[in-house]
């Protein structure tokens, strides 16, 4: 038997080998494999079985199997094709995201040495308290405890405990003994979160027509359009609920990390531990671990960030995409650079499961495909309970700055009045700045000349606690007190502009006996810490909490009454046709963090352009206004969601050289058809980014001509598929996006 296989590799070649009879019954399409690749063993993906090899030349056997037994479902390979096609990767470089190289079913857990007190006591133990001291003291040390202990733990008393306790077990003081180490991902869950829940007629609808299909194995997709507070959580774990009484699984899919602790939490309450968690956070002890039960049928839910849209789980029943706006949903880089949403709705397709994306915000997407009956639709119009919309307050910076006379004034007097109030009221307050770091641009004073980043056309942003210069693309990093102007040589530099760290300081100072905490990159290193810090704040430990967008949406803190907005207008003016869309998303997200229970709450919305239509309509808190607005600017310019979109992007570290090959391609490009709209070749709005210079094409195709998007995958194929030989970008790198997220 001949076998080909796919390799991670930019060609879309495959390479045909031979089956060794020890592999012959184990080997099936879908199997990884390991193989010889040139002067390497690399791991593939078998796409084809064959009796016969139309190959001429010498074939090499596969090396070995890779997992133990399959952990490829039929619906799962359809999809891994189905994404290579789409997004015109390669279908070795898709089986690596779907199933990276790092995780087996063959993985075995590491074993730690325990130690236990011996029923024995012999006369050496004189001997060893006097003529070995630290033998003596390990011993005592294990005599404390009843139960068996970890031999690492002892690493307090002696730098080598083991050497000491096989002396010990020499001399039958002590029982010592190997057993596996199970990782333990519960420090990432807030504790169960009980509640009696009584659903309201809205989601008794919600959670009937959701589940029907369910019963009947029928794929359907849904957009689930609730209110900020209406209960779309309880209607996932009511779902999922009766997913499993059919015996059929679920994935649940969240946008940011710092959601998962107390979702988890909620769904742990009801189905224990029966919940596993898939996010970067995990170590690659628990990512193994976790991956290998999923594929053992140990668990029954898999919620996660992106790539847990891939968990490679049995029968699967339903697909939820929480806030299924988020941009943390697409995957930039690498290839296939795909969106979670498209590809759950298209897993869903495969595997007859219900796909429900949701959202107090619905993506202009998702939304359009409501309007024109391309998705099933379920609104939830009442927040749950008796918790009832937040007053909000709009304030004009400006104003404020003239009325004060403070110049760079950050948070403005009604903001701090009420902060005060409800510190005075026991009540917890959640403050929203979207950037990090302390001062976003750094300024010299004699010559006005910015402080860049030497690899990225990025101002960089100090970074007070570590007293650093920070580039926030490639990481790129200064000491402070070695900053000076690269044009002029000046140490007189100005900071300007507010991130997390400064409103945390201001905070701080203003009030002193308040409890404050700050959640953003530079401070969510770990899961745990994620969790740590959201569970003292569900607890009342924290008064204030500071953060980005990681804190904006999702969350349920009962006793937040109270959300400032610090600065909405950013991003707002960023030459992208999302922008106003997603500063709306986040504004009207995170007003929806406060007066979630019985009391009344309140949001702040700090604006230097309090007539801008995206802030009036947030302000309002009234998404059809600003959906309306928005539909009609799009259509006008032509942008999705009345058009398809795709992005070529050149980008090397040689000017010259990205220009003359964006030119080349520029003079090549054929196949043009009607309804198709060329932008460029121009330099991406970040021209330069992690030492690489980007230029990029921009292509519209209108619905109306092109209404499935054949037209423009099919130009895109023809012209840049084959783009190493059609154009010898050497080395430069082209790239393919479909559906872009962003233009910059």
């Amino acid at each position: 038997m001949f076998v080909k296989v796919a390799f991670p590799i930019r060609g879309f070649q495959t390479f045909t080998y031979s089956i060794p009879k020890h592999l012959e019954n184990k080997i099936r399409i879908g199997s990884r494999v390991n193989a010889s690749f040139g002067r390497r063993n690399t791991q593939g993906i078998v796409i084809n079985l064959s009796p016969k090899s139309t190959f001429t030349g010498k074939i090499k056997d596969i090396s070995s199997l890779v997992d133990h037994k399959s952990v490829i479902t039929p619906a799962l390979l359809k999809l891994i094709f189905w994404m290579s096609d789409y997004y015109m990767t390669p279908v070795g470089q898709v089986a690596k995201t779907v199933f990276p190289k790092s995780l087996s079913t063959r993985y075995v857990p590491p074993k730690q040495w325990y130690v236990q007190k011996s029923e024995n006591i012999n006369s050496k133990l004189n001997y060893i308290k006097k003529r070995a001291p630290k033998q003596y003291m390990i011993y005592k040390k294990v005599c404390e405890n009843n139960k068996p202990i970890k031999v690492i733990s002892l690493k307090i008393l002696a730098p080598n405990p083991l050497a000491i306790c096989k002396a010990l077990k020499k001399n039958k003081l002590v029982t010592l003994f190997q057993k596996f180490s199970f990782p333990d991902a519960t420090g990432f869950t807030f504790d169960p979160i009980h509640k009696k829940i009584t659903f309201n007629k809205d989601q008794k609808s919600a959670i009937n027509e959701i589940v029907k299909p369910i019963y009947n194995n029928i794929y359907s997709p849904f957009l689930l359009h609730g209110v900020t507070g209406s209960g779309k959580t309880e209607i996932y774990i009511e779902a999922v609920s009766r997913c499993l009484s059919k015996n059929r699984t679920s994935i649940i899919l969240l946008p940011e990390i710092s959601l998962t602790p107390q979702i988890a939490g909620r769904f742990r309450s009801v189905f224990g531990n029966t919940i596993a968690l898939w996010h970067s956070k995990l170590t690659q002890q628990q990512r193994s671990w976790t991956w290998k039960e999923i594929c053992d049928g140990n668990f029954k839910v898999v919620i996660g960030a992106r790539s847990a849209v891939f968990a490679p789980i049995n029968n699967l029943g339903l697909i939820v995409v929480d806030e299924e706006q988020e941009t943390s949903y697409y995957q930039d880089s690498p290839a296939p650079r795909y969106h979670a949403r498209d590809v759950a709705l298209m897993r869903g397709f495969y595997e007859k499961a219900v796909v429900v994306i949701s959202s107090a915000t619905p993506s202009l997407e998702s939304y359009f495909n409501y309007l024109n009956k391309k998705i099933n639709y379920i609104r939830l119009p009442k927040r749950f309970g008796k918790a009832k919309y937040p007053n909000v307050y709009i304030v004009n910076m400006l104003s404020e700055q003239d009325e004060t006379g403070k110049i760079g004034q950050i948070v403005s007097g009604l903001l701090q009045d009420k902060i005060e109030d409800r510190l005075n009221k026991k009540e917890q307050i959640i403050l929203i700045q979207n950037r990090r770091g302390y001062s976003s641009v750094v300024r010299c004073q004699d010559c006005s000349n910015l402080i860049m980043c030497s690899q990225c056309h990025i101002a960089l942003t100090y970074h007070k606690k570590k007293s650093q210069l920070i580039c926030h693309f490639c990481g790129f990093s200064q000491m402070h007190k070695n900053t000076k102007c690269n044009n002029c040589q000046s140490f007189n530099l100005f900071y300007s502009g507010s991130g997390t760290q400064k409103i945390e300081s201001l905070i701080r100072e203003t009030f002193p006996d308040a409890n404050v905490g700050r959640l953003d990159m530079d401070t969510s290193k770990t899961g745990t810490g994620i969790a740590s810090l959201l569970q003292s704040f569900n607890k009342g430990y924290i008064n204030i909490l500071i953060g980005t967008q990681m804190i904006a949406k999702g969350l349920d803190f009962p006793n937040a009454t109270l959300v400032g907005i610090i600065n909405a207008d950013l991003g707002l003016y960023i030459p992208d046709f999302r922008a106003g869309e997603k500063i709306f998303q986040l504004l009207y997200q995170a007003s929806g963090r406060s007066g979630r229970s019985k009391k009344k709450g309140e949001v702040v919305i700090q604006s230097f352009a309090p007539d801008n239509p995206v802030i009036k309509s947030a302000g309002a808190l009234d998404i059809n206004q600003y959906y309306q607005i928005a539909m009609e600017e799009r259509q006008e310019l032509n942008y999705p969601p009345f058009s398809w979109l795709a992005k070529i992007e050149v980008t090397g570290i040689n000017l010259k050289s990205v220009c003359d090959l964006i030119s080349k391609i520029s003079q090549q490009i054929d196949g043009y058809y009607k309804g198709l709209e060329i932008l460029g070749p121009t330099p991406c709005y970040l021209e330069k980014l992690r030492n690489q210079y980007r230029y990029q094409f921009v292509f519209k195709s209108n619905k109306k001509i092109d209404p499935n998007g054949k037209k423009l995958h099919n130009f895109i194929s023809l012209n840049f598929k084959d783009y190493q030989e059609k154009f010898n970008p050497g080395p430069n790198r082209v790239n393919v996006y479909f559906d872009p997220i962003s233009l910059i």
